[in-house]
């Protein structure tokens, strides 16, 4: 009977354990009401806001960089990269340090979010694809849909949230 029972359990621990597998972890954030997500593996550190050091001639959505313990960090403005209504910051928002993987190399920058949310474990078969705009409306940057507590959950693909000329716009204003 122990025998059962214990095989019973190991049975249950591998499911889970396949399980696990077959999900990934986002931290989620709000912008302009509405949800989205980002691989918790990419995410170096969350930090309030802080004023940056402004760049001239930079894009619009670059807020400008900051010294994170010597390396200088590009700060986008995620609700000025995305057309939203610009809002003031507030004790909520902060910044994702994020690190992200382009033309073979690692880079590191930061998103300005109006508040994090929360760790979710969302398994691989809860992700819906993006919907289909045509040429209308960019979404290379959204890897998936999924729907967590009735709420839907855009997941980001960051190394594809800034076009290659954008990011050699920033390269060069911050080099």
């Amino acid at each position: 009977m122990t025998q059962a029972i214990t095989t019973e359990v190991r049975s249950r621990e591998l499911e889970a354990g396949n399980a696990d597998a077959a999900s990934s972890q986002y931290l989620t954030f709000s912008l302009a009401d509405e949800e989205y997500g980002v691989d918790i593996l990419r995410v170096q550190e969350i930090k309030g806001w802080t004023p940056v050091t402004q760049i001239p001639n930079a894009p619009p959505f670059l807020k400008g960089v900051l010294n994170l313990r010597g390396t200088i960090v590009p700060i986008v403005d995620l609700r000025m990269r995305f057309n939203l209504k610009e809002i003031e910051y507030t004790p909520t928002t902060v910044v994702i340090v994020l690190s992200l993987l382009t033309e073979g190399r690692e880079r590191t920058f930061g998103i300005v979010v109006d508040a994090v949310s929360d760790v979710l474990n969302i398994a691989t078969a809860d992700i819906r694809p993006k919907p289909d705009f045509g040429t209308v409306v960019d979404a290379d940057f959204i890897n998936g849909l999924a729907t967590v507590d009735e709420q839907m959950v855009m997941l980001l693909d960051i190394d594809r949230l800034l076009r290659p000329d954008e990011l050699n716009a920033i390269s060069t204003v911050t080099a």
